[in-house]
């Protein structure tokens, strides 16, 4: 058997869910899709796949082994291409990656915009908040919101987010002033796990303000950013975010700012591709329609 074939076969399965929809998606029996996953677990000398009547799960090296298949999957796509002369033309699989929340609210909506403009690509989100490496598992391109240490990776700054405290006017109305985090202590704070549940940290302020680390008692803790803003929305307390996270809501009126970082303190915002992709059509040409509009949103929402 092939092993091309099979690791097709193998991607195919994880897309779908189950090796009766691979089948289904590519028109092989179930015995034949059977048969290439064990081709693959012999040649490997080791499960990738734990399965039941209804559906797989990846073993711990069929993890690693799904990530090295998409790549070269991908990399023989664009060699094929570039061989048939259509490599000017971009095409094929995008794979892009981002935080849970911004990756849905500020790379989202731009990657939607670009597959209107592009029919002949397909994309595919993968939105974690875990660091992910670029060239083992295959991912074209990604958002990031920190600072970057060195690597061979091809950057290209977006803009800057700050993390801000944010309140609805009706729970802020007869509720005692925030003029400093210590403040916090007379007030109620909807805390998430990802920005600490018990403790904030602040960086350094104007001079002579030093760094902070404000112990609090939360009535709340959620898991993630649209739940932490709709509770601070209805006026059950305070929350920490990034500035992008409630820009939309401060627009509206529905919050509003009562510490914001310094500018200091603020964080890049990148989109970052492995050395090399950049030459890829569908990669260039997720950059030029990408960059423009991502930075024109991250300085709109710097503004509120």
């Amino acid at each position: 058997m092939d092993r091309i074939d099979a690791m097709r076969v193998f991607v195919t399965a994880l897309d779908e869910g189950s090796l009766a929809g691979a089948g289904r998606k590519l028109g092989h029996s179930a015995a034949a899709v059977t048969r290439a996953i064990g081709f693959l677990e012999s040649h490997v000398g080791t499960p990738l796949l734990h399965r039941t009547t209804r559906s797989i799960r990846l073993s711990e090296a069929g993890e690693r082994y799904a990530a090295a298949c998409r790549r070269v999957l991908s990399e023989l796509d664009e060699a094929d291409l570039l061989a048939s002369g259509e490599g000017a033309a971009p095409r094929g699989l995008l794979t892009l990656t981002g935080p849970l929340s911004s990756g849905g609210t500020v790379l989202r909506p731009v990657l939607d915009a670009f597959l209107d403009a592009h029919p002949e690509i397909r994309a595919r989100l993968h939105l974690m908040d875990r660091k992910v490496s670029l060239i083992e598992e295959g991912i074209d391109v990604a958002l990031r919101i920190a600072h970057l240490p060195d690597s061979s990776l091809i950057a290209i700054r977006l803009g800057e987010v700050r993390r801000v405290v944010a309140a609805s006017p009706a729970y802020l109305q007869g509720r005692p002033r925030i003029r400093l985090p210590k403040d916090l202590a007379d007030h109620q704070c909807i805390a998430m796990t990802v920005f600490g549940a018990d403790n904030w940290a602040f960086p350094q302020g104007r001079p002579g303000r030093k760094a902070e680390s404000i112990d609090i008692a939360p009535r709340l803790v959620v898991n993630t950013v649209e739940a932490a803003v709709a509770s601070a929305v209805e006026g059950h307390g305070l929350t920490r975010v990034f500035s992008y996270q409630v820009a939309e809501e401060v627009r509206a009126g529905r919050l509003v700012h009562v510490l914001v970082d310094p500018p200091e303190a603020a964080l890049p915002v990148h989109l970052l591709t492995p050395e090399g992709r950049l030459g890829v059509p569908k990669v260039r040409a997720f950059f030029d329609f990408a960059v423009p509009r991502l930075k024109a949103d991250l300085a709109r929402m710097a503004k509120l």
